[in-house]
């Protein structure tokens, strides 16, 4: 047989095979730190009594779709950083990961000192490994972090953050880049912004960050700031590089959030399913989930909306993106565009309630005694409006 010339499709072939088989290689030696501590100042009273991140969006703790993110990217071996606080808890909810299809180790951090400091608490599960950091309250869209971690392993990058410009920029870590993507400069929380692009919370790192944290310094707050740390690795020639995040992405620190993470949750992957009891009188609309051994009557449901396991719900409108969790009662109760959470009862309130977040055993009642007034055992940083 004659020989052949190596060149074009069979050579591009070749190429593009050994290539795949290179990021395939490198996605196996990969690690995954999530952070699930803090204290969750912005979402009280609900984390007066719980982790920020089990909080369920959909009905599914926030924190469990960046460990499904994470694994569908190939990446199985997940260190979880953890508080004293909440960290029985989380681990307790989570488990080891086999539900997830992962290992999960989990890493007490005894106090929040910053996002670098979280890094350094993890360095003994990390080891050598290269690693993506995702904050255990953010959520991008599905399948975004696949696309990102293979351009972070092909490059052989030191680190890659992903950016997304934003209103407000002085709450969050801002890049300045240059007209290539190059990261020319990061700063935590600025007062005067020098770009509205945002950090998203998802970083690539390669080992060679464990040296730029052991260059900086706490900052004024008292910190250990990952910004910091990149900064080191910018000043040092390292590669840092940034992409924009085109797909959506939320910080679910805040009320408004939580329920726009919910409504874009719903929105996107919500699929129908109605395994609990639903009489003759209920209308059903749209994309609803019904879990088993709840119970429906004379009721309106409008999708897209999720109700859990073993609820009853009684001359009810339920109105869109609205997620009702397990073991919740609602009867004469008009609800749209609100999040119910565990063993919530509502009864007999006459008015409609939206853009609402009912916390876990929480009770809403009219009482029937008189003179008719309003009566409140409220907690501490409750929001509460009447019209």
């Amino acid at each position: 047989m004659g020989s052949r010339e190596w060149g074009g499709a069979e050579a591009r072939s070749y190429y593009r095979n050994n290539q795949q088989s290179t990021v395939n290689s490198q996605q196996s030696t990969m690690k995954a730190l999530i952070l699930s501590g803090g204290k969750g100042t912005r979402l009280r009273p609900l984390t007066y009594t719980g982790a920020k991140q089990l909080v369920p969006v959909a009905n599914k703790p926030i924190l469990w779709y960046g460990i499904e993110e994470v694994v569908s990217a190939g990446i199985t071996d997940i260190g979880i950083v953890i508080s004293p606080e909440t960290g029985g808890e989380v681990q307790a909810k989570t488990g080891s990961g086999e539900r997830f299809g992962a290992n999960i180790t989990y890493i007490l951090q005894d106090f929040p000192a910053g996002l670098a400091h979280a890094v350094q608490v993890a360095r003994p599960f990390l080891e050598n490994s290269p690693f993506v950091m995702y904050l255990g309250d953010n959520l991008i869209q599905q399948g975004d972090l696949s696309y990102f971690l293979k351009q972070f392993i092909q490059q052989q990058q030191d680190a890659l953050i992903l950016l997304r410009p934003v209103a407000n920029p002085s709450a969050f870590g801002v890049a300045k880049v240059d007209e290539i993507g190059r990261v020319l400069q990061l700063i935590e929380k600025p007062k005067i912004p020098p770009s509205n692009l945002a950090l998203v919370g998802v970083y690539f790192f390669s080992p060679v960050i464990h040296d730029a944290i052991a260059c900086i310094q706490p900052s004024a707050r008292g910190e250990l700031e990952i910004t910091d740390a990149i900064q080191c690795l910018i000043d040092h020639q390292k590669q840092v590089e940034a992409c924009q995040l085109e797909g959506w992405w939320l910080d679910t620190g805040k009320k408004d959030d939580l329920l726009e993470a919910n409504r874009l949750i719903l929105d996107s992957y919500l699929t129908t399913s109605v395994a609990g009891e639903v009489d003759a009188q209920t209308q059903v609309i749209g994309r609803v989930q019904i879990g088993s051994m709840s119970k429906v009557i004379n009721c309106t449901i409008r999708g897209p909306v999720i109700i859990g396991s073993n609820c009853h719900l009684e001359n009810c409108f339920i109105g869109p993106y609205s997620s009702i969790a397990d073991n919740a009662t609602l009867i004469d109760t008009d609800l749209e565009h609100s999040v119910v959470l565990d063993g919530a009862k509502i009864v007999g309130i006459h008015q409609r309630i939206i853009d609402s977040v009912i916390g876990q055993r929480a009770q809403l009642t009219v009482a029937p005694r008189r003179p008719k007034a309003l009566r409140f055992l409220i907690g501490d940083d409750c929001q509460i409006e009447l019209v």
